[in-house]
């Protein structure tokens, strides 16, 4: 079995490549149990989250394939590490040989995540974004931001990439990464006057008040929400979500999940069948993406277990050859 590193999975991947692999697999399908939670309480009255995010080849489409796989990520989510200079997120990924149960691999799943999370927002991008879109807005400046930066970079002609965070410090450091890898990064400082100009707004924060405003957004404009997981995070207000067509990259999870999703549906704001499309109809062509060049449009990501499988898999193919 192979011990694959951070490092390991940065060698394996590029952004181009894995959003056409998250393109063929959401196209193919798979299966996809669902995630499983389970609260961690410890003695100091702190808690975790277990989650347990399942995933296999559909044999049953495969048919007679020899390289089918069954994979796993293990992810704890303890807040509180935060306090002692942890990720607050840690997680591994367990690929397994399909027919056999046999263990493949074992997969850094911090930055597989980071891998998956921003390509799938860039897969997203390809059918919402406008075609020219050049101007990037990254709101938060965590572990995923410099990596939403690349994917989007990698499908839409990007000119101007700006990153704004409640810590601008931070963000510094996001754009000397960034202009380090030779992309055109700059710290922002007034969000709304950024809102205002760009042509994707892409958000990772974990807030639960609303950051994106949807006054603010000019016609034509895409919005990538990444960063809420929970019924109670909201990364957009109300008005963006009326003023767009709505997209997710599932519907079971972003309509249990995501609070950006969760609340306008319960006050009604959103309609369940003003959801236009997720990510496995707009691979297959059965939904439309854009339709107008002053639409504006917002996809919601919650996370697939498809989509860390597909990751897995390229990891896994990619380096088998040099590590076996």
């Amino acid at each position: 079995m192979l011990h694959l590193s951070a490092d390991d999975v940065d060698r394996a991947l590029t952004f181009s490549g894995l959003v056409e692999t998250l393109r063929a697999a959401f196209r193919d399908g798979a299966v996809q149990p669902v995630r499983h939670h389970h609260g961690v309480e410890k003695p100091d009255g702190a808690a975790s989250t277990l989650l347990l995010m399942p995933a296999w080849t559909d044999f049953n489409a495969a048919g007679t394939s020899k390289d089918g796989h069954i994979g796993v990520k293990i992810v704890t989510v303890s807040p509180d590490n935060n306090a002692i200079g942890k990720p607050a997120v840690m997680g591994l990924y367990l690929l397994l040989d399909g027919r056999t149960g046999e263990p493949q691999a074992l997969i850094d799943g911090q930055r597989l995540t980071q891998w998956r999370t921003a390509c799938a927002s860039a897969l997203a991008a390809s059918y919402l974004a406008r075609a020219d879109a050049e101007r990037l807005l990254v709101i938060g400046a965590g572990a995923l931001s410099p990596f939403l930066a690349q994917a989007h970079a990698a499908v839409r002609p990007l000119k101007t990439i700006r990153i704004w965070n409640r810590t601008p410090a931070n963000a510094e450091k996001v754009v000397a990464d960034l202009v380090a890898k030779g992309l055109p990064a700059e710290a922002a400082q007034d969000l709304d006057a950024e809102l205002a100009e760009a042509d994707i707004v892409s958000s990772a924060t974990i807030s639960t008040t609303p950051l994106v405003k949807g006054a603010r957004l000019k016609p034509g404009a895409h919005v990538d929400l990444v960063g809420g997981f929970t019924p109670d995070m909201r990364e957009a207000d109300d008005e963006a979500i009326s003023r767009a067509r709505v997209y997710v990259d599932t519907r079971a999870g972003a309509t249990k999940e995501a609070g950006d999703i969760v609340q306008p549906l319960a006050s009604g704001v959103l309609k369940p069948e003003a959801i236009v499309a997720d990510l496995a109809e707009l691979t297959r062509g059965e939904k439309k993406g854009r339709e107008s060049a002053d639409e504006i449009t917002l996809f919601k990501s919650v996370g697939a277990a498809l989509e860390d499988l597909a990751a897995g898999i390229a990891v896994y193919r990619s380096l088998r050859q040099h590590r076996l």
